[in-house]
């Protein structure tokens, strides 16, 4: 009986000892988590410059690729930091003088030239510019791009800006949803706005008037307003603009948005800074379009409201195509409450 006692007691201690030794590995290891130097010398040891330096050779193999399935990059990317220096010296300043400069531009300008006012009373007789159909188009396009903009300009400096403003938490789940937004709003906006140019097309194409537009800096320079058609030419820069940069924003999104397709990271990293200079340039100009065609023009923004604008702001901006349609005027007090698109009144096959 009594050896079977110290039997016991050995066993005992034997499993205590053994139960102290598994916390203290377990503790260890926490530790080690905690710590992410400690971590490193645990799982990875002798990390020494010769290790990092055949890393970075460009060698590829089982211990040298990272976590992807079918990858033959490096555990260090050398054109993933290229394309952070690209983006931080020079994608993000560009952004600010491009987005920043505007918005300082259109204060100075409305300070010191200001509203452009009509050159006569309004005769309360009605065109009609812009039908329903486009009017949906535009402003469904326009919010988009306000919202991508947006979501765009906070991706870019949110980190600087609300981070330190709301924390961490707030922060993350704020980058999450403009995330979620930014991606899967991009494709519909693309969609619609190739719908919507194809719609402008035909008043669009250049015509020689319009070179006579720019030389007068749209009526700021001489004396009168140069002639204009449907489109002056400033509208169909800001058309072409879309239709040539804009696209270029489209398809870099969608190499963005659909990284399945067999892109490689070098692919994507290009189409990231090809995204964001496109995308800060069109923000710019979209900016110098909004003032003009709210504030800074008056009678522009009731073009695309009701679908109708005034006798005079079409003489005063599109005289050519006043002439073309002066006889469709409508009085005002004619328009029905329905809308410009009312049962048994047919729009202006020239409009829209």
């Amino acid at each position: 009986m009594k050896t079977m006692m110290q039997w016991h007691r050995a066993w005992r201690g034997l499993l205590l000892a053994l139960l102290v030794l598994l916390g203290l590995g377990l503790a260890g290891a926490a530790l080690a988590q905690a710590d992410p130097e400690g971590e490193a010398a645990t799982a990875v040891p002798a990390l020494d410059a010769d290790t990092w330096r055949q890393v970075r050779s460009g060698e590829t193999g089982p211990n040298f690729r990272d976590s992807r399935a079918n990858s033959d990059y490096n555990l260090i990317n050398a054109s993933g930091e290229t394309w952070r220096q690209w983006r931080d010296r020079w994608i993000s300043p560009f952004g600010l003088i491009a987005v920043g400069g505007m918005l300082a531009v259109i204060v100075l300008f409305y300070l010191i030239v200001g509203r452009k006012e009509l050159s006569g009373p309004r005769t309360g007789r009605k065109l009609l510019r812009w039908p329903l159909v486009v009017r949906s188009l535009h402003w469904t396009v326009a919010t988009l791009f306000i919202v991508l903009a947006l979501s765009g300009l906070t991706l870019l400096y949110g980190k600087h800006v609300f981070r330190p403003l709301f924390g961490d938490a707030a922060w993350a789940g704020l980058m999450s949803t403009t995330k979620l937004l930014h991606n899967y709003l991009g494709p519909l906006f693309g969609l619609l706005l190739v719908v919507l140019l194809l719609r402008l097309l035909k008043h669009n194409l250049p015509k020689r008037h319009d070179f006579a537009w720019f030389r007068q800096g749209g009526g700021l320079v001489g004396k009168g307003h140069p002639d204009a058609g449907f489109a002056n030419g400033g509208e169909k820069a800001w058309f072409w603009l879309l239709a040539t940069v804009g696209l270029v924003v489209i398809a870099s999104g969608l190499v963005l948005d659909f990284p399945n397709f067999a892109q490689s990271r070098d692919t994507m990293q290009w189409a990231n800074l090809v995204h964001a200079v496109a995308a800060l340039g069109l923000t710019a100009v979209a900016l110098g379009h909004i003032y003009i065609g709210t504030i800074g023009s008056e009678g522009s923004l009731e073009g695309m409201t009701s679908g109708y604008v005034d006798e005079t702001w079409a003489k005063d901006h599109h005289n050519l195509w006043y002439e073309e349609v002066k006889g469709e005027a409508i009085e005002e007090r004619e328009l029905s409450d329905d809308g410009p698109e009312a049962p048994g009144r047919a729009p202006s096959p020239r409009s829209g």
